[in-house]
């Protein structure tokens, strides 16, 4: 084993004992007996994790199957379609406007698309490839360059906070959703989106669910896992959905996802190439949003 590796626990319990789901090279996809929260060992060390896996080529891979995005600051277009979408849709959920702290916010597409809905918006976002492109957009004075937890910031001082597509990446997810609570004015709400490894179409792909990325997705959250999560943090749940989880995805996108299925996947995929730069809302229900509130 890798100096630079360790050995999980389970992030909601802290049980060391697990259940074998099935192994993929040195990782293993495990599930906890006691809460059953799905997560994987060997993984990368605190240390390593920005270094390593979320460099300059992690938004541009040529193995995005594997790790990373093919071009995520190119498929700029279709990111803020799917935060406008995603913004209409959950608006009923969430104030009307105020202050929001986007945790994880990549290139700061959701906080573009809240900023120019009257929103006061503030990014954090330790990978430093990825943050440029949000400070271009937003100015650097929004943005915290590092991890949310030698952010300063001042608490009770939100009235939204989000993590789209980050806490299954965080080495301590409760940790993380406890220092995000704190963030929250009373009555604040907190906006969750991860994976659904609880989702049909999850199980009926089993081991080649396109989530299954063992160097960065180092927690696979269920409705019941997620809950618990929330719970733990301090937060009551409101609201909890796949409905509002899908995406604007390129021909593209779709082409490389089908290619985890080997020869025929590829084979069966190359009419998409006749579709150029076009693209399509999808949502295989595999991904939830959760809302909740801080007391």
């Amino acid at each position: 084993m890798s100096a630079a590796t360790m050995q999980s626990a389970c992030a909601l319990c802290g049980a060391a004992d697990h259940r074998l789901r099935f192994r993929d090279g040195p990782f293993s996809v495990v599930a906890c007996p006691g809460c059953d929260l799905t997560y994987v060992t060997p993984r990368l060390i605190d240390e390593q994790l920005i270094e390593r896996v979320y460099d300059e080529l992690y938004w541009s891979s040529p193995v995005a199957r594997e790790r990373g995005y093919t071009d995520y600051a190119g498929d700029e277009a279709l990111y803020l379609r799917t935060f406008e979408r995603r913004a209409d849709r959950l608006a009923p959920h969430l104030p009307a406007v105020g202050r929001v702290l986007d945790v994880g916010c990549a290139a700061g597409y959701f906080l573009r698309v809240m900023r120019d809905r009257g929103w006061q918006v503030h990014g954090v976002e330790p990978s430093a490839s990825i943050r440029r492109v949000a400070e271009e957009a937003l100015g650097s004075e929004a943005l915290h360059a590092g991890p949310l937890d030698d952010a300063a910031l001042e608490p009770e001082s939100f009235d939204l906070v989000t993590l789209w597509d980050v806490i299954e990446h965080l080495p301590d997810p409760v940790g993380t959703l406890r220092q995000a609570a704190a963030l929250l004015r009373p009555g604040g709400r907190l906006l969750v989106e991860t994976q659904n490894v609880g989702s049909l179409f999850a199980r009926l792909l089993g081991r080649r669910w396109q989530h299954y990325k063992h160097a960065e997705h180092l927690w696979h959250f269920n409705r019941r896992t997620l809950a618990e999560a929330l719970a733990r943090a301090g937060l009551s749940e409101l609201v909890m959905t796949s409905r509002h989880a899908g995406k604007y995805v390129s021909a593209g996108f779709v082409r490389e996802r089908i290619g985890r299925f080997g020869s025929l996947g590829t084979t069966l995929a190359a009419p998409l190439g006749l579709l150029g730069e076009r693209s399509c809302y999808i949502n295989p229900g595999d991904e939830l949003i959760a809302i909740a509130k801080r007391d």
